[in-house]
């Protein structure tokens, strides 16, 4: 496993990384400007706005995740740190993202947000007597 887990950000189709984990990731993961979709620097974007900044229908959210858990599962000596992407500037709730990472590798650390949101929604383990 190399050094630092790769940032996994919300962004936009257009790229312009300039608020919030987008911009945070431009500066300090190698996100590049222009470059709204995948692998870039120590960063991966997922987009949740298309290339006018409007928000993206769940659908299309959920197939890049789709193509970030490929991704995820074919580099899987490296960790990749998640943030609560749509949450943020794309105005989703925890609960409508998180089930979107039911499927992640062990090698996909979730954010707290999303971890309570899945557990929230997990049926309650059997009691033992």
């Amino acid at each position: 496993m190399s050094g630092s887990a790769i940032f996994v950000f919300g962004s936009n189709l257009a790229g312009r990384h300039g608020k919030g984990a987008a911009l945070y990731a431009r500066r300090h993961h190698g996100a590049v400007y222009g470059q709204g979709v995948g692998l870039q620097g120590r960063s991966y974007a997922i987009p949740t706005k298309d290339y006018d900044l409007a928000v993206l229908p769940l659908d299309v959210i959920a197939r890049h995740v789709g193509a970030f858990l490929a991704v995820a599962r074919m580099m899987s000596s490296e960790q990749f740190q998640l943030t609560p992407i749509g949450c943020g500037l794309a105005g989703y709730k925890p609960e409508q993202i998180a089930p979107l990472f039911r499927d992640a590798p062990a090698n996909v650390a979730l954010p707290p947000e999303f971890a309570a949101a899945r557990s929230a929604s997990a049926p309650a383990p059997e009691e033992r007597t």
